[in-house]
C-alpha cells in the first residue's frame, strides 16, 4: 500500500510538516505500508522549498536511525529506477499511482522496512 500525505493542501510550517512526516511514518511502519508518498511542492512560491529541504534532511537522519528503509524525489518514482522497482515488487498495485513516471519534483517517495 502507498500512504499520501499532502503537505502543500495544508499550506503548513516546516515543523508541522516534518511532525506529520514523521507520525505518519511510525504509523504506516505498523500498518505494513510499503510506502509513502508526500507531496510538499517544489518551491517555487516559498514554503514548498524549504519543507522540501528540511524534509530531505529529516529523511536522512531517520534513515541512518532506520525508521526508514530509503527516500527519493519524485523525478525518480518511475518503474526503471531501481528504488521503484523495490517498491513496486513488494506491492504490485502502486503501478496505478498517478505521479508514477511524471518526473514531479514536488513529491518524495518514503520507503518503509
Amino acid at each position: 500500500m502507498l500512504k499520501f500525505i499532502d503537505l502543500k493542501k495544508e499550506n503548513c510550517s516546516v515543523e508541522y510538516a516534518l511532525a506529520v512526516v514523521e507520525i505518519e511514518i511510525e504509523s504506516c511502519a505498523r500498518e505494513g505500508v510499503v510506502a509513502i508518498k508526500v507531496l510538499h511542492g517544489y518551491g517555487s512560491h516559498g514554503k514548498g522549498g524549504a519543507i522540501l529541504v528540511e524534509l530531505r534532511k529529516a529523511l536522512s537522519l531517520w534513515k541512518r536511525q532506520k525508521k526508514i528503509k530509503d527516500f527519493f524525489g519524485g523525478d525518480k518514482w518511475e518503474v526503471f529506477n531501481p528504488q521503484t522497482f523495490e517498491i513496486l515488487q513488494r506491492d504490485k498495485t502502486i503501478y496505478g499511482d498517478a505521479d508514477l513516471g511524471n518526473a514531479n519534483p514536488g513529491i518524495t517517495i518514503i520507503e518503509l522496512p
